[in-house]
């Protein structure tokens, strides 16, 4: 790994510490290095605040360094007014020589606008740097500007012999397929996500809350597929916890293309991560209409010997790791 690499390596590591915070913004990072030496660092505010070159830039104790140092960056730097003004002005106003800068952001306010700006100030950058690694960092943030919808992650728990879930069960709650720590991590996910969705038949069995209870962060906003306006006020996805959207027979045509629809509302309320929950019948529509990004399989250790079938689906395995006795499969869309 050469000298750029390493440091947008770290630009990458730092950006993570904004994730679930910065949306809609990219969670970007930013290092500046001069004589081989880290003076400062910075990742994307919450919405709203600086952006990670910004923050880096406050960070540096001495200013006059700047003029020698060298910039790196995830995403390449804006150079367009929004809640912020332009990373790429500032970066030039500081008369900073060099910038790397790990991809360029292509949306089309940006799209190379903020290097040409550095180029023309005088400014030596190199685009490109881990280039798949940081396109692989911000994919929330590409899958939503390029395919004009949002993340999207399957997750389910089956058992070993491969249900989701009983037939029939004797109360409107969960029945447990895993273990709290797995629970745990599913509300970490929550937290690191801008929405979750569930069909009509997961609020009525479960009667199911969506929110973070078991891990500090950020409730999701709840999506709530109900054709036929079935559920009332009564449910816990209707609580003040967090914000919940149905989509009901009045929003979409049930007939064709359920999921297409659905990722067109969820684009124009500016969602750019979701998590898919379920039920079976929801997660099968999203993955038959090849609408999703990530699935995130746990397999817990008890068996039901009957009851609904695990969504049937094909994917690239990208990691298997135990939790507890739980196994976690995380597949990519390939």
């Amino acid at each position: 790994m050469n000298t750029h690499e390493t440091y947008i390596k770290r630009c990458i590591e730092i950006a993570k510490n904004g994730l679930g915070n910065t949306r809609p913004n990219p969670m970007v990072g930013s290092v500046i290095v001069h004589n081989n030496k880290i003076i400062g660092e910075g990742y994307t505010s919450k919405y709203g605040g600086n952006h990670a070159e910004v923050n880096a830039i406050n960070s540096v104790v001495n200013k006059n360094l700047l003029k020698e140092a060298t910039l790196y960056v995830t995403l390449e730097p804006c150079s367009h007014y929004g809640k912020t003004p332009p990373c790429s002005d500032l970066i030039i106003s500081h008369q900073i020589p060099n910038v790397v800068i790990g991809c360029i952001d292509d949306n089309e306010k940006v799209a190379g606008k903020g290097i040409e700006k550095l180029k023309k100030a005088g400014c030596n950058v190199t685009v490109g740097v881990l280039e798949n690694e940081c396109k692989n960092h911000h994919k929330r943030f590409f899958t939503y500007f390029n395919k004009k919808r949002p993340y999207i992650i399957l997750k389910w728990a089956e058992t070993t012999d491969g249900f989701i879930a009983p037939i029939t069960k004797n109360e409107k709650k969960p029945v447990w397929i895993t273990n709290e720590y797995s629970r745990q991590l599913v509300h970490k996910w929550r937290a690191e996500e801008q929405a979750i969705l569930v069909g009509t038949n997961t609020v009525t069995e479960d009667n199911p809350s969506l929110t973070t209870r078991d891990w500090f962060g950020e409730n999701p906003i709840r999506i709530v597929i109900d054709r036929e306006k079935k559920l009332t006020k009564d449910y816990a996805v209707f609580n003040n916890n967090s914000k919940t959207i149905t989509i009901t027979s009045k929003d979409i045509d049930f007939s064709k293309n359920i999921a297409e629809q659905t990722c067109t509302i969820l684009f124009e309320n500016n969602i750019n991560s979701i998590i898919i929950e379920g039920g079976a019948k929801t997660l099968q529509t999203f993955i038959n209409e090849n609408l999703w990004d990530e699935a995130r399989i746990f397999t817990g250790t008890v068996s039901f010997k009957n009851g609904i079938k695990a969504p049937n689906f094909s994917g690239e395995l990208i990691s298997e790791e135990k939790i507890n006795l739980d196994i976690l499969k995380i597949y990519k869309n390939d």
